[in-house]
């Protein structure tokens, strides 16, 4: 997209502008600029991932730009940065034809299929021997995008391949994809190129983690949250969303003028969108003389798959000739001069033999599936979870039924489907308990959530959950006390609550197998060790429903003792930060019941300090009243030892982005926070470097 030299030429453009703005000149006359400056930096962050200024120096570009354009609404270009999020909901997705049909490509799973597509290929064509390019075949949603006379003017989907959905509105709003390309400067007109919409696997997780706070399934794969997300109504949800376009193909091309074909090889083309500003696998495409040569790259390739930052599910061998491409032609269906490899399945069937029900560590009821192993993307699959009993009605599933059971990358097993075609009449409905498995406590739902609940905190199922989160590594962080050790303690008789994790029989636990008296001493070590945690990882070992570590810290940096809580009412626990009336009825429920105050008196009885010993130590450091909170992967520090710094130097950690927070510091891959973070003038969005300036020098 842009040389070496242009590239300086547009950093100087904004140091020019970052330097103006500072000083409060920045006019009419600079949106050109500006515009010219943003569109630059957002290639450089979202096709290159290799940023050149910071969130807040971009921000505020961003904003001046707004600014300019509110106050001269003439000089709006349908190309501007601040075009891309629409003013309203879509009502509908209007049909368009493509310029192109959409073909479906064929399918090989083996040599011998390769082998037979390149024979037939050079039997057509007459030669002996074929040029092939090489790419990921990207598993996303396919999309259909045209350009004239520079700017994007529609986006589709697949549809039946000739009609698809209008789907511009939402295309719009993926930064990736640029809402206007030089093609005149290569003397196209208008051009029609073929992609996938995308999610990243970390951006898939954060979602799913996102689902999972709200207590709802997870989706699938990334190709179904990509599919959902390019028909939602709101384009401002398809932007929170951080969908990446990769755009692989040109299905059709007008020259201006005189002018000659851009390209004459697939390869060409792949290196012409990328010069033009798109994602395209311009770094993974690879060119073969002979299919041997292919076959190789992709055995080698497939191994590697999980190493990409994205889900692929194959390769797609294209003849790289466009003039033999044209030569070989096409079916109804699929282009005779391109084929798809595709990679072992990561779906299995399988049937269901019988549900189990466990209890969390909260009181949660989860079904799990116990099915016949089926090998599912290298891992054999025999257990999968259910979620809850809203799930298994809208999936209708029954004992006895077959499943569709999908893993992809290191995404964990999922149902996808039922068989109700395939049933015998033998197959039965699954049915909810309505007692505790365990304890055989009557079951609870709250209304609005879809999981049952056992209440009863004294429940030995929830007991030994308790006793693995309480010394799990972000909790107290009692090393060698993991899963195995707990059930088996607990089988001894040892461990009965977390207080007896203070008070185990070493003499006995030495004459165990495995056991010896360094590894003893060890986790005597650990556990001892575990007594000088802070406040927060103990309130956050507690297991409370819905407290997580930042809002242990919240609660952490309110009082000087844990035990006051037991006179804390609902409401003025909800004037502390981001404790809402769900986290705050959670956490008064706990500090009022019987048996957790007298959990939390033992604990301190046995050493652990329920006093907060360093509210007051923090005081007077750099950072003292100031808010912060970490987003994305920072590129030194792990986030618990950013927000220790914080906390050292007299700063707290928000849980959320809201008006309270001071700063907020960006790493990769940032999410949600800092879209929300952009919006509010008063946070300061900072980078670690920055943030690592403003504390003390050693």
């Amino acid at each position: 997209m842009n040389s070496n030299e242009s590239a300086k030429k547009l950093q100087q453009k904004t140091a020019e502008l970052i330097k103006k703005q500072g000083s409060g000149k920045i006019t009419a006359a600079d949106i050109s600029n500006l515009r010219e400056v943003l569109q630059f930096h957002e290639y450089r962050y979202y096709v290159l991932n290799d940023p050149l200024v910071t969130d807040t120096e971009y921000d505020h570009l961003y904003k001046s730009l707004e600014k300019l354009e509110r106050e001269n609404p003439a000089l709006i270009t349908a190309d501007s940065p601040t075009q891309r999020v629409a003013g309203g909901l879509t009502k509908d997705f209007p049909q368009v034809q493509h310029l192109v049909p959409m073909l479906s490509l064929d399918n090989s799973y083996n040599a011998e299929d390769l082998a037979d597509f390149d024979r037939k290929a050079r039997e057509s064509a007459e030669v002996d021997s074929i040029e092939y390019c090489v790419e990921p075949k990207f598993d996303g949603a396919s999309i259909s995008l045209v350009y004239e006379d520079d700017m994007l003017v529609r986006g589709a989907t697949r549809g039946d391949g000739v009609k698809g959905d209008d789907i511009t509105n939402n295309i719009r709003q993926i930064r990736s994809i640029p809402l206007s390309a030089p093609l005149k400067a290569h003397g196209i007109r208008q051009l029609e190129i073929r992609g996938e919409i995308m999610l990243t696997k970390a951006n898939f997780k954060k979602y799913n983690d996102s689902l999972a706070e709200q207590n709802l399934p997870p989706l699938a794969n990334p190709r179904n949250a990509a599919a959902g997300t390019l028909r939602l109504k709101d384009p401002k949800q398809v932007a929170a969303r951080k969908l990446e376009g990769f755009l692989y193909h040109i299905s059709f091309v007008t020259t201006t003028g005189k002018h000659k074909e851009p390209f004459h090889t697939h390869a060409e083309s792949i290196s012409l969108l990328w010069e033009l500003g798109f994602k395209s696998p311009e770094h993974e495409k690879k060119v073969f003389k002979g299919i041997d040569k292919v076959i190789a790259f992709c055995h080698d390739f497939e191994a590697k798959r999980d190493d990409l930052p994205y889900e692929i599910d194959g390769l797609v061998i294209k003849v790289n000739d466009l003039a033999l491409q044209d030569k070989l032609g096409m079916t109804s269906h699929h282009p005779r001069w391109a084929i798809a490899y595709k990679f072992k399945a990561r779906q299995g069937t399988s049937h269901l033999r019988s549900v189990e029900f466990q209890v969390g560590r909260t009181g949660n009821i989860t079904p799990v599936a116990k099915i016949d192993p089926v090998p599912i993307g290298g891992v054999m699959v025999s257990s999968i979870s259910l979620h809850n009993e809203d799930f298994i009605r809208e999936k209708d599933i029954r004992l006895g039924d077959q499943l569709l059971v999908e893993r992809a990358g290191d995404v964990i097993p999922y149902v996808v489907k039922s068989f109700p075609e395939l049933r015998k009449g033998t197959e039965k409905k699954i049915k909810f308990p309505e007692t505790c498995p365990v304890c055989d406590h009557t079951l609870n739902k709250t209304e609005g959530e879809a999981a049952w609940r056992c209440n009863n905190y004294n429940c030995e199922a929830q007991v030994v959950q308790r006793m693995i989160h309480f010394a799990s590594k972000d909790a107290m962080e009692i090393t060698g006390m993991g899963e195995a050790i707990v059930n088996r303690f607990h089988e001894q008789g040892w461990l009965k609550n977390i207080t007896s994790l203070y008070a185990l029989p070493w003499n006995e636990i030495e004459t165990l197998e495995g056991f010896g008296k360094k590894s003893v001493e060890k986790l005597k070590e650990a556990i001892e060790k575990s007594k000088s945690q802070p406040l927060y990882r103990l309130i956050y070992g507690l297991g409370i429903r819905y407290v997580g570590e930042t809002t242990a810290k919240t609660i952490a940096q309110k009082i000087g003792h844990l035990l006051e809580l037991e006179n804390y009412s609902i409401e003025q626990l909800q004037e502390m930060e981001d404790v809402g009336p769900k986290v705050a009825g959670s956490i008064h429920e706990f500090f009022h019941d019987a048996d957790s105050i007298r959990i939390l008196k033992e604990l301190e009885v046995l050493g652990l300090p329920l006093k907060n010993e360093k509210k007051e130590l923090a005081s007077g450091g750099n950072l003292t009243g100031l808010s912060f909170l970490f987003t994305g992967t920072l590129p030194t520090l792990k986030r618990s030892a950013a927000e220790a710094m914080v906390e050292a130097n007299g700063g707290y950690i928000l849980g959320g982005v809201s008006a309270k927070l001071n700063y907020l510091v960006v790493g990769e891959d940032a999410g949600s926070k800092l879209e929300k973070a952009k919006k509010i003038n008063s946070v300061k969005i900072i980078s670690e470097a920055e943030f690592l300036a403003m504390l003390p020098s050693k």
